[in-house]
């Protein structure tokens, strides 16, 4: 339950807090200021990752993601749709996909749906996730759920929330590695030219060429190791990588760091206590980047976010 993820997180705080005093009794001089400093932050952090993880349309809401083919499709719980959701009114609607790309959204009747926001009751284009400006959010179930049409390749899918999602409503928490400022490492930006690109392939298969404005590079452990960033969109370097805890600790298809922009010298910070499992950790229905071969470290990273352990179901 939610309750149990904040009880999670209270007990790895509890952890990761700095000791004062030594044994036998002694009195230690307790932490620096600067240990201290550290401490807060990653709680600050880590609490704002929960939240993120956990909210009523965050990645854990997930119940569905469904491949849409040209033509129109009925959509809604009832088995008789062509496009079955797993929460959500009946029939919601009829979506067709035409040849040139657009989308057309005909609501059902008492559907009670919205469209980024406002009441929908005739037929409504809809933008994706390609879209400059992001895609349509259509609300249902009293705004519980939310469907949009994200865009992989030249495939369309239906991607669906709902507040009540089971992996949301049992989520069990997160975990981490003790926070160590030894993970926290300064890095060097070494640009691309402009306008490059890499692909990077995703858990369904697809491969999309992602700008790839330059690489990280940094030190650790006497070698020099090398990151290929990501950008999406707004300006910050996203990180993609693998490294060899992975199955082994932490997730099995690699993890995700944001590093923030660099500095006019082309300094930037890696905090590695703040790697994080991408979204296909919590669900099945997430189309997750995966790391690029550039980006699978020879190295053991034992910092940031573990493995989700999901819960069992009888």
């Amino acid at each position: 339950m939610l309750a149990a993820s904040m009880t999670s997180l209270i007990a790895c705080r509890d952890a990761d807090a700095p000791a004062s005093a030594s044994g036998g009794g002694s009195v230690s001089a307790g932490p620096t200021p600067a240990a201290v400093a550290f401490a807060r932050e990653q709680r600050r952090w880590r609490a704002a990752r929960l939240a993120d993880v956990t909210r009523p349309d965050g990645w854990t809401s997930l119940v569905g993601l469904h491949w849409v083919g040209r033509g129109p499709h009925y959509v809604g719980s009832a088995p008789d749709n062509g496009i079955r959701i797993a929460k959500g009114p009946p029939q919601l609607g009829m979506l067709e996909l035409r040849k040139d790309g657009a989308l057309r959204l005909v609501p059902a009747s008492g559907a009670g749906l919205t469209l980024d926001g406002a009441p929908l009751t005739a037929a409504a284009e809809l933008r994706s996730d390609a879209d400059e400006y992001g895609p349509s959010a259509i609300g249902f179930d009293q705004g519980k759920g939310i469907a949009m049409v994200i865009k992989r390749g030249d495939r369309y899918a239906l991607r669906v929330k709902h507040a009540d999602a089971e992996a949301r409503t049992g989520f069990v928490g997160l975990d981490y590695w003790p926070a160590s400022p030894q993970w926290r490492i300064a890095a060097r930006f070494l640009p691309h030219p402009p306008g490059r690109t890499i692909p990077i392939a995703n858990i369904t298969g697809g491969i999309d060429d992602t700008p790839n404005p330059g690489v990280v590079e940094f030190a650790h452990g006497g070698r020099s190791w090398r990151l290929e960033a990501l950008d999406e969109g707004d300006g910050e370097l996203f990180l993609v990588f693998a490294d060899r805890t992975n199955g082994r600790g932490s997730y099995s298809a690699g993890r995700f760091l944001d590093a923030g922009k660099p500095d006019a010298q082309g300094r930037v910070m890696l905090d590695f206590n703040r790697s994080y499992n991408p979204p296909c950790a919590f669900t099945a229905f997430a189309t997750c980047p995966l790391p690029p071969p550039e980006n699978r470290l020879d190295l053991a990273i034992p910092a940031g976010e573990k493995a989700y352990a999901k819960p069992s179901h009888p």
